[in-house]
C-alpha cells in the first residue's frame, strides 16, 4: 500500500465501511485520491508503478487523467462520504444535554502549504475582510503546517478568533491522526457556514454536510507551488460558481456533490473485493 492511502485516516474509514479492520486496514490495491484534485487525482511528480489502479473520487478527474494518457483509473467516490455515511449523526447532538446542536458561526479555512512549501499572504489584510463579511462568531482552521508555526496561528488567535487544528495526516505511515476526518465532520456539523480563501477540499466537505459555503480573500501564495494545471486563476475560472461571499448555494450543491463523487460510491463487498484484494469474500 502507498502511504499516501493512510493520509487522514482514508484506508482505514474505507475498512471499517467494508467490515475490515480499521485500526490496522488491509493492504489497498493501487493509489487512493487523498484531495480534492483539478488534475488526473494526483501530484504531477507522484511515481507510480506499473499497472497500478488509480482509485479517484470522480468521473471528471479520470477524464483527465486518460487525456494525459494515463490509464486504469477506478472511480470510487471520496473517503469522506463512506465516513458521512458511517457517521450520519456525528457532531449534530450535544453530549452535555443531549439535545440537537444549533449550527452558528463560520468555520474558515486558510489555503495551507505542506511540508515542503510554507505560505506566503497578507494575513491582516485577510482579518479585516473576514471581520466585515461574516456576522457571528468565526473558528479559525489551520492545517497543521500552519499551526506549528507561531507567526501564523499567534496572528489569528491575536485577532480574537478561535483557532483549532485537526492533526497530522500523517507520512511514511507514522503520524496519522486517524480521527482528523472525524473531528473534521464534527466541527463542521456545527457551523452554519465554512469559508476558505481557496476553492479547496474543505469547502467541498463543508457543503456536503450542510454548511452555506464561501470562497474570498487573499489567496496566498505558495513556495515552490507547481503551475503546471493552471493554478488557482484557473480554479476560479472552472469552478466560478463556489467563489465568492455570498454565492449560490444550491448550483454550489450539485457542482461539489460531483466532484466528491456521489454517484460513485461501492458497496462494502466491492470495496473488499475491489480496493482491499477481495478480503473476506
Amino acid at each position: 500500500m502507498h502511504h499516501h492511502n493512510h493520509y487522514y485516516g482514508h484506508a482505514h474509514i474505507l475498512a471499517r465501511y467494508a467490515g475490515l479492520d480499521e485500526v490496522h486496514p488491509p493492504r489497498i490495491r493501487g493509489y487512493l485520491q487523498h484531495g480534492w484534485n483539478v488534475a488526473d487525482g494526483y501530484n504531477p511528480t507522484h511515481e507510480f508503478f506499473d499497472g497500478a489502479t488509480r482509485f479517484v473520487w470522480s468521473r471528471d478527474v479520470a477524464r483527465r487523467g486518460y487525456a494525459l494518457g494515463r490509464r486504469n483509473y477506478h472511480v470510487v467516490g471520496s473517503p469522506w462520504l463512506y465516513l458521512r455515511g458511517l457517521e450520519p449523526e456525528l457532531g449534530t447532538v450535544d453530549e452535555s444535554n443531549g439535545k440537537p446542536v444549533e449550527r452558528e458561526g463560520t468555520l474558515w479555512f486558510l489555503f495551507h502549504g505542506w511540508e515542503g512549501g510554507k505560505i506566503q499572504g497578507d494575513h491582516q489584510r485577510l482579518i479585516d475582510e473576514i471581520r466585515e463579511t461574516e456576522d457571528g462568531p468565526v473558528t479559525f482552521s489551520l492545517y497543521y503546517t500552519e499551526y506549528d508555526r507561531p507567526e501564523v496561528r499567534n496572528t489569528y488567535l491575536d485577532a480574537g478568533f478561535d483557532v483549532i487544528s485537526f492533526g497530522r495526516r500523517g507520512f511514511s505511515y507514522l503520524g496519522t491522526d486517524t480521527q482528523f476526518l472525524y473531528k473534521q465532520m464534527a466541527t463542521m456539523r456545527r457551523h452554519r457556514r465554512v469559508a476558505a480563501n481557496r476553492v479547496s477540499t474543505a469547502v467541498l466537505y463543508g457543503a456536503s454536510v450542510g454548511c452555506e459555503v464561501a470562497v474570498y480573500g487573499d489567496p496566498m501564495l505558495m513556495e515552490g507551488e507547481d503551475p503546471r494545471f493552471g493554478g488557482n486563476a484557473r480554479v476560479n475560472r472552472q469552478w466560478s460558481q463556489l467563489v465568492g461571499k455570498d454565492i449560490d448555494q444550491s448550483a454550489a450543491q450539485q457542482i461539489i456533490s460531483h466532484e466528491l463523487g456521489e454517484d460513485y460510491l461501492l458497496t462494502p463487498s466491492e470495496v473488499r473485493r475491489i480496493m482491499f484484494d477481495g478480503s473476506n469474500e
